[in-house]
């Protein structure tokens, strides 16, 4: 077992791409005094006659984008962007018109959209640096700290691509590189850099997640997530402990150790430590990720088709690794204890076998049903882990059924919990951030579902209500 505040740097490109890719700096002037290849300014759905900084450069340009709306060509739609050549007639050589849809659906989450496609309108036009208005700190509404973090997030995130194994003849793309906010007002200019500096925080963590999830198998295996998780622990001056086979297995971590046994790449078991509140321990929150770096399903293998996107099946664990970068940055007054299961889902000659029972660090045996089903496991350990280790709250982060895609689509995430509370939390967290949620029932009678007759439980309850009794 390792434990250190500077564990060794992992080699990692991660750290410094967002920093080489972007600059957002934020600056008090005059929209019309500033010199660039393009301003973007901003207009409601239904708007005729502009006004804030938009109308300011309406004018200036002799009310071109007014005649552009009258004759239909603008009209303001959600993520809808307009080009116009400004012919010297003021500093700017291009005014770029975003459209922001609808005012009474206004919120940071269209602040966010509109941020992206505009960076990425820009790149496609060749386009390095630009000057932007902060979309919705004035008519508006929005708090000018929220629409700085929005801005930053959603152009972050929308340059974002994953082009590590990419060929510099194939990687030739003009990159967009830096973007000003411009705000006349010194006060409200100062609320939109506390923003900017937040909104980049939690941007570059959503990256390093990004990039771990989409790195091939073959070089993201658990180690590499365990060296990733300590480029993050030394960044942020964090404690961590990585836990290898041995170790597991004397804490009697079964659940965990029976999916492990079909490869050979070596588990990991790490776990990152936030104090920030360290005078109160029960003031505390545990953040789980399952961290199954490539699932075949094991000897209950998976059909073929769109099997490559299982290296994707560690996203849980990720995003915990990564939310642990943030809360080192921004530092929040509670201690956080985030455990990530890392380890391969293969069916090697000593894999587990449908039929098995294996005994979870709680003491409780789990009949194994389905060797696919090695979410529930892996993650039984961690939770129990975290809770010997006195957390109360906990969060849990998994890809962890088909079941939820095929109930709820794409548009939002499932949540359930124990705690009405928590779960409360976790979807006004996800209002604020532009995630959606949906909460599922967790009725006493789906633990029927998963009774077994050779063990305390089994770990597939079949296709009935698939999501919730994988929970």
């Amino acid at each position: 077992m390792t434990t250190t505040r500077k564990p060794k740097a992992a080699k990692s490109k991660t750290a410094a791409k967002i920093a080489k890719t972007l600059d957002i700096k934020v600056e008090s002037a005059d929209i019309l005094d500033v010199e660039t290849p393009a301003v973007v300014v901003n207009l409601f759905r239904g708007v005729k006659k502009p006004g804030g900084a938009t109308g300011v450069v309406d004018r200036a340009l002799g009310g071109l984008i007014s005649e552009l709306i009258e004759e239909g060509e603008i009209k303001g739609g959600t993520g809808e962007t307009t080009l116009i050549h400004t012919l010297g007639k003021i500093k700017a050589s291009r005014v770029l018109v975003a459209g922001l849809g609808p005012q009474d659906k206004f919120d940071a989450q269209v602040v966010r959209r509109v941020s992206a496609e505009v960076v990425r309108f820009l790149r496609r036009k060749g386009v390095s640096h630009a000057v932007t208005i902060a979309h919705g700190a004035g008519i508006g509404g929005l708090d000018p700290q929220l629409s700085g973090q929005a801005i930053a997030e959603g152009a972050h995130l929308g340059l974002y691509r994953f082009g590590n194994y990419l060929t510099k003849e194939n990687n030739n793309s003009t990159e967009f590189e830096e973007l000003t906010v411009v705000e006349l007002d010194k006060g409200r200019a100062k609320e939109i850099g506390a923003g900017v500096k937040l909104g980049t925080s939690t941007a570059t963590s959503s990256i390093i997640a990004r990039d771990m999830v989409n790195e091939p198998a073959n070089h993201m295996t658990p180690t590499s997530m365990a060296e990733a998780a300590q480029k993050v622990a030394k960044d942020q001056g964090l404690k961590i402990q990585v836990l290898d086979n041995p170790e597991m297995k004397k804490m009697g971590m079964g659940a965990f150790m029976g999916v492990a046994q079909g490869t050979d790449e070596p588990a990991k078991m790490i776990i990152i430590r936030y104090e920030g509140d360290p005078k109160n321990p029960e003031n505390n929150l545990g953040l789980i990720g399952k961290g199954i770096t490539f699932d075949t399903g094991g000897i209950s293998l998976k059909p073929p088709g769109g099997m490559e996107a299982m290296k994707g099946d560690m996203a849980g664990g990720a995003s915990v690794i990564a939310a642990m970068q943030v809360i080192g940055e921004i530092k929040p007054k509670i201690n956080v204890l985030a455990v990530v299961a890392a380890t391969e889902n293969m069916p090697g000659a000593s894999a587990q076998r449908p039929g098995d029972v294996v005994r979870a660090m709680n003491g409780k045996t789990i009949e194994v049903i389905n060797t696919d089903a090695e979410g529930r496991l892996v993650l039984a350990d961690a939770l129990c882990y975290a809770r010997e280790q006195g957390i109360t709250r906990l969060v849990d982060v998994a890809t962890l059924t088909g079941a939820m895609v095929t109930t709820l689509g794409k548009t939002c995430t499932g949540v359930m919990g124990n705690d009405d509370t928590l779960v409360r939390q976790t979807i006004e967290a996800g209002h604020k951030t532009g995630e959606k949620f949906w909460e599922l029932p967790l009725f006493d009678e789906y633990k029927d579902l998963i009774k077994s007759d050779v063990a305390d439980m089994k770990n597939s309850g079949g296709r009935q209500a698939g999501s919730i009794t994988a929970a």
